[in-house]
């Protein structure tokens, strides 16, 4: 076992509290995942691990300690480091002494229809310059509990190797396939492949309730939280759906609104 590092400014460390911005996670094409489920994900689905951050004094877990001795059989760098430097680029509070650097990975619009084949629904949300990573997050969570097919991520909006939008995942993320691409990109798509798009707006006509899903792949289509779907993304959807608002307020959180479509389709 090597040294631990017990430097805030070392290389290594440095780069780990970096990967908390897009930009260095862009140029990088890593992101750090922490915690010992997450990290357990992570490896278990496959994903390739750059290194190994590890705080022996704080990881007391059997399976922790193991996954690290797996992955150093495997040649993975795994390198500890001191409590003090491991909470410099943690996240949590209290966190429990693992980390992992991690190769970024996604999918392409293309693989969404062989992901659409391989799921027990062909069913799939997509964002429309959703702003919130964490409700990325939590839908990709959503998304894998109704055994949904993928999530698609339009015109931007928050970056889904954010540190929140990986926990809100609770490991999802790793087996959830989703895709980036621009709304016109992404409608072209739909068209040739006979791909159904159900679009959500409180203007609409349709209850949510009387939706039902047929065989095609389909596409739940959901605007950013602070200005939901335009008239031209609307005008594409071959459906169109309401969820009802009896008190005051105006609309939902786009996680718990995209939950409540998710479950309700699957009937």
């Amino acid at each position: 076992m090597s040294e631990p590092i017990t430097s805030l400014a070392n290389p290594l460390i440095k780069q780990a509290r970096a990967l908390r911005q897009k930009k260095a996670r862009d140029e990088s094409g890593l992101f750090l995942v922490e915690g010992l489920s997450h990290v357990g994900s992570a490896v278990e689905a496959g994903w390739q691990v750059e290194t190994i951050l590890y705080a022996p004094e704080r990881l007391r877990s059997g399976f922790g300690l193991e996954l690290v001795e797996k992955l150093q059989g495997s040649g993975v760098r795994c390198q500890p480091v001191s409590a003090t430097v491991f909470e410099s680029f943690a996240e949590k509070e209290n966190p429990q002494g693992l980390a992992a650097l991690v190769k970024q990975r996604r999918s392409s619009l293309a693989d969404m229809l062989g992901a659409a084949q391989r799921a027990h629904l062909p069913l799939f949300a997509a964002l429309v310059a959703a702003q919130d990573p964490g409700n990325i997050g939590t839908i990709l969570r959503t998304l894998d509990a109704v055994g949904g097919a993928g999530l698609l991520l339009l015109d931007g909006g928050a970056d889904p190797f954010q540190p929140s939008c990986v926990r809100a995942s609770m490991g999802t993320l790793f087996n959830v396939p989703f895709a980036q691409a621009g709304f016109e990109e992404f409608a072209a798509w739909a068209g040739l492949n006979d791909v159904r798009l159900v679009g959500t707006s409180a203007r609409a006509a349709q209850d949510y309730r009387l939706f039902k899903l047929d065989s095609r792949p389909t596409i739940i289509l959901l605007g950013s939280e602070q200005k939901g779907l335009n008239e031209i993304q609307l005008s594409v959807c071959a459906d169109l759906v309401s969820l009802p608002m009896r008190g005051k307020v105006s609309s939902l959180n786009l996680a718990v609104a995209a939950g409540v479509l998710l479950y309700s389709f699957i009937d």
